[in-house]
């Protein structure tokens, strides 16, 4: 879910979601030679008895081992919820720093594992609120907790006693006598805790703290800037305006326009899901200019939704905090736990694949010229073209129109595709129990999951739809995650789509590109189901790792086995006949100059705009000076402008780190290519590989040596450059 300001640390250091307590034969002796640490267990006590009468902080009950309670998850109850989850959480990290007894790895680092479930609990229902089914009830929850939450964080890396207990372990570590993943936990979690402070002034960490309420305060209003300006949408009156498109967009804009009180009309959502479609097939040029200019400038438009001063107050506060830190800029600040560490080789990196994918541009836009030409239209290429005419040159060069593929790719039929790949692959199977367990929008499904030896893995939840008060995009939500260390205890994740619900009764038809995001935010969800990690923290792995799952499972999608069974024509039933499978392949680096491009142009920018000391205070003047900077096409916009960059201001979670998708997409394709040299896309050996090194051990290992452990080298850079069709000479050499 989207985390809170500092909950990203508190999220790597401890589970956040039960209850501590002492180590067997400890507690009641330790108890009678301190009466702070008898006080302290007692107000745990005291609290946890309330909270058992609290729904939504209580352990779950019902199947499964229990499952979020959504058909009780009233906002109206959450106040309640989140102040009684803080306090407990509070007491329990303080019943940890008053033990009287020496520290030790059980009653400091497991303790702290064990602590905070009952928040932990309120906060992923929370989550899901925000995200998932938000209104203005919602969003005033938000503005007034996130703040709290994000205090109850830096009260437990604050806290000086429980620190000079981890410290002490820390400096000791070597004759604990501790298994690999409890040493990694420790080292782990006294760097998070250093990182975040722990070690700084008491005069510090007060303005860090004020600093990381401010910001938790700025994301959630950023972020209910953003949906407003999301929930908006571009009203068609008259068919004729139509032309261009297939008729599975004209039904399901014109369910979108009946859904939001317009019968009769069609609208066009102010969402990626909404708005890529139209701009690629709609013929009507003023309407694709419309669509795409307030697309593009949600969040910027100078009015109550602008989210350009909350920016510049972000980038302020993000730069002071990285100071009293003691790092250069925020960029080193978010880096030093990432695979590439400093910012200089992430930007290395960019400017390798940059360079040969602006030129590619320039050859693209050349086409789409000349073809617009010979069809009589007198333009000069603008944004809101690109996509229109490069379906034009496709069609024409390739023989391939977008609209022949939709028919292929029917919702259910591909959401049953990504569980057969799962099950090639892991040996996972997926077994529909929709209804025995409650959801929080009747469309979301559920499915049990089971491991090849019939042995129960856990649940994944699928919300696939857009809908008014859901944040645009895809995501992958973890409800519950994979532990051991206090018995076993069963992942429960969730993926979270915005596709076009079609009209009553008709298919839902996605796009490619739909078809393989629904498979990367899968890949997200098999890398938890698969996890065996014993401490639930170390199931968090580097920002620029976490993404290279969930990409190498994108390619399994136009693989013969997946075709063949999934990809058959919604009304003839037949799979999708190879001459076009071939077309789409002879087709797979065309447009690569856009979609790089407009990915790495806002990649480029958020690492400019954070890899500085001095902030920067007009986000829209530094986006145009640094896109002229950089060469950047102006015929492509970036993929996610400033004012509406989520990755970067409704959390810290991708600040300075939306490079990782490339950085992840290195290791992923290099991957596919072993894959693919074997001759079977379901190789046993590559798949074992990829669950037993890859994705089951989370962070329990250094993620770059488990990569040279599974492919027997570093990553090979050459590998994305043959993907996107770009020359492959000066980028010889791995990443890590």
């Amino acid at each position: 879910m989207r985390t809170h300001a500092l909950a990203a640390l508190l999220l790597a250091t401890t589970s956040m979601t039960g209850c501590a307590t002492a180590p067997a034969g400890e507690g009641a002796s330790a108890a009678a030679t301190s009466p702070a640490y008898a006080a302290a267990q007692a107000e745990v006590a005291r609290l946890a008895a309330q909270a058992n009468d609290n729904v939504l902080i209580k352990p779950w009950s019902g199947p499964h081992d229990g499952v979020p309670p959504w058909d009780q998850a009233n906002p109206e109850l959450m106040p309640a919820a989140l102040e009684l989850g803080i306090a407990l959480q509070t007491a329990e990290v303080n019943a940890i720093a008053a033990n009287p007894a020496a520290p030790s790895f059980d009653n400091t680092m497991a303790a702290l594992e064990d602590a905070g479930r009952h928040l932990g609990r309120a906060t992923t229902i929370f989550g899901v609120m925000t995200d998932n089914i938000s209104n203005e009830a919602i969003q005033t929850l938000e503005a007034e907790w996130s703040p709290k939450i994000t205090a109850a964080f830096d009260a437990i890396t604050f806290n000086r006693a429980l620190f000079a207990r981890v410290h002490d372990l820390y400096g000791r570590r070597a004759e604990l006598g501790l298994t690999p993943e409890q040493m990694r936990l420790l080292e782990r979690t006294h760097d998070q805790f250093v990182r975040a402070g722990a070690a700084a002034t008491p005069e510090q960490q007060e303005r860090l703290a004020a600093i990381n309420g401010a910001l938790s305060s700025k994301f959630a209003e950023f972020g209910r800037r953003l949906l407003a300006d999301e929930n908006t949408a571009i009203f068609i009156t008259s068919r004729r305006d139509l032309a261009g498109l297939p008729e599975n967009l004209r039904a399901a804009y014109a369910a979108a326009a009946a859904e939001r009180g317009h019968p009769g009309q069609w609208a066009v959502a102010n969402t990626r899901s909404s708005v890529d479609p139209f701009l690629t097939f709609a013929s009507n040029r003023r309407l694709r200019q419309q669509v795409w200019t307030a697309f593009k400038n949600r969040g910027d438009n100078g009015d109550a939704n602008d989210t350009n001063a909350i920016i510049a107050d972000i980038l302020r506060l993000r730069a002071e905090r990285a100071q009293i830190l003691g790092f250069p800029t925020h960029a080193h600040y978010r880096m030093a736990d990432t695979m590439a560490v400093d910012p200089a080789r992430a930007q290395d990196l960019m400017e390798r694949v940059w360079r040969p994918a602006v030129a590619r541009v320039h050859e693209e836009v050349r086409d789409m010229q000349a073809i617009a030409r010979r069809q009589g239209a007198r333009i000069t290429v603008e944004p809101w073209d690109y996509n229109y005419y490069a379906e034009q040159v496709r069609r024409e060069r390739y023989n391939l129109d977008q609209n022949e593929l939709r028919p292929y790719f029917e919702l259910g039929n591909m959401t049953n595709a990504a569980f057969y790949m799962a099950n090639q692959l892991y040996g996972l199977s997926f077994k529909e129990i929709t209804g025995t367990v409650s959801v929080f929008e009747p469309s979301v499904r559920v499915w049990e999951v089971t491991d090849r030896d019939g042995s129960y893995v856990g649940l994944f939840y699928g919300d696939y739809f857009a809908r008014a008060g859901k944040r645009s995009g895809a995501w992958m939500n973890t409800y519950q995650s994979h532990e051991t260390f206090r018995g076993a205890r069963t992942p429960i994740a969730s993926n979270n789509n915005n596709f076009v619900r079609g009209a009553e009764g008709e298919p839902v038809l996605i796009s490619l590109d739909d078809a393989q995001t629904l498979f990367h935010e899968f890949g997200h969800a098999i890398h938890y189901l698969v996890s065996t990690v014993s401490y639930p923290s170390l199931g968090n792995t580097p920002r620029d790792y976490v993404e290279y799952p969930s990409q190498v499972h994108e390619h399994w999608v136009l693989t013969r086995p997946i075709l063949d069974q999934f990809a058959r024509h919604y009304q003839t039933g037949q799979p999708m006949p190879q001459a076009l499978v071939d077309r789409v392949n002879n087709a797979a680096t065309f447009n690569q100059g856009y979609s790089t491009v407009e990915y790495l142009s806002s990649a480029l920018v958020d690492m400019a705009l954070h890899n500085r000391a001095q902030p920067v205070a007009d986000p829209d003047a530094f986006e145009r000076e640094t896109l002229t900077a950089l060469g950047a096409p102006r015929e492509v916009a970036m993929r996610h402008r400033l004012p509406q960059f989520g990755h970067l201001f409704s959390s810290d979670g991708y600040s300075a780190g939306y490079y990782s998708y490339l950085w992840s997409e290195v290791m992923d394709a290099d991957t596919w290519e072993m894959f693919e040299a074997s001759g079977n896309v379901f190789d046993p050996t590559a798949a074992a590989g990829m669950r037993n090194i890859i994705l089951a051990p989370g962070n329990t290992t250094d993620r770059a040596e488990a990569y040279r452990q599974f492919r027997g080298r570093d990553p090979d850079v050459n590998a994305l450059l043959r993907v996107r069709g770009f020359p492959t000479g000066e980028a010889a050499g791995g990443t890590n």
